[in-house]
């Protein structure tokens, strides 16, 4: 068997199945006289990566198997075929998960606790009902809270293999918006009054407003570091560590992407 028609062969399947499939899936559609080996199946499928390149769709590799999708910056365009309004999701929504990704298994009061409000539940339903989360076992505590962890499903649906792949926190933090990640929405939300001076983060701890936060100016990067000091330490006197705000945050970032993005 030549490895163009092998090449053939399993692309046909790829695009046929309509769902991933996996490499023994792929491999039960020979003959057993003629079926290729795990060598010769990886070098077809790395052969096919290889033509994909530059073209508007690619071979993927998700935790169900591997699948030839769209890629992700023709997205846009390619969701005009169908006429009903994407699925978007809300900011808290987003953030539950992203919580339930990195810190599972874990309750819903756990997740209370990081982010500071109550969670609606219909949140949790909704992702329940979408498969990307379930109940994967109880805390031993009193109540016996319901324990949150993700699904394969939700593997699929970001493009990852395993939780392995989700980027590390420390990288994220290293990126991101200093104010999302000391989860500081006030002070980034309120305008800037005509006297250059910004408003304060949450006014705790503001007797007379003196402490209040300058907006940094291209010229004034001293000056902005210590309003960002000032900043963390309103977000400790709120009795969250810097830690977790950092965390809720940084996971937030990773996954309002795609989470945001048409299906």
């Amino acid at each position: 068997m030549s490895e163009f028609y092998l090449r053939n062969m399993i692309e046909a399947a790829l695009l046929a199945a309509g769902r991933p499939l996996k490499r023994e899936e792929l491999t039960r559609l020979f003959d057993e006289s003629v079926r290729p080996d795990e060598q010769a199946l990886r070098e077809c499928l790395d052969a096919l990566a290889t033509e994909y390149d530059g073209r508007g769709i690619e071979l993927k590799e998700t935790a169900s198997g591997l699948r030839i999708q769209v890629r992700r910056e023709l997205a846009g365009e390619i969701s005009r075929l169908w006429p009903e309004r994407p699925a978007r999701y809300s900011r808290a929504l987003l953030e539950t998960l992203a919580l339930i990704a990195y810190r599972q298994p874990i309750t819903r009061g756990e997740i209370e606790d990081v982010r500071g409000v109550a969670v609606n539940p219909n949140i949790i339903k909704t992702l329940l009902e979408r498969n990307w989360v379930r109940v994967v076992g109880h805390r031993d505590v009193p109540g016996r809270p319901e324990l949150l962890g993700t699904t394969r499903e939700f593997l699929d649906y970001f493009g990852l293999t395993s939780l392995d792949q989700l980027p590390p926190l420390s990288e994220l933090k290293a990126v991101g918006d200093p104010n999302l990640e000391l989860d500081l929405p006030a002070a980034a939300a309120q305008p800037e009054p005509d006297g250059g001076e910004a408003a304060a983060g949450d006014g705790a701890g503001h007797d007379d407003g003196s402490k209040a936060v300058a907006a940094p100016a291209a010229d004034e990067t001293d000056s902005g570091d210590e309003g960002m000091a000032e900043e963390r330490e309103d977000s400790a006197r709120e009795g969250e560590s810097e830690a977790l705000d950092a965390q809720e945050s940084a996971a937030r970032k990773m996954l309002a992407a795609p989470g945001d993005a048409d299906e």
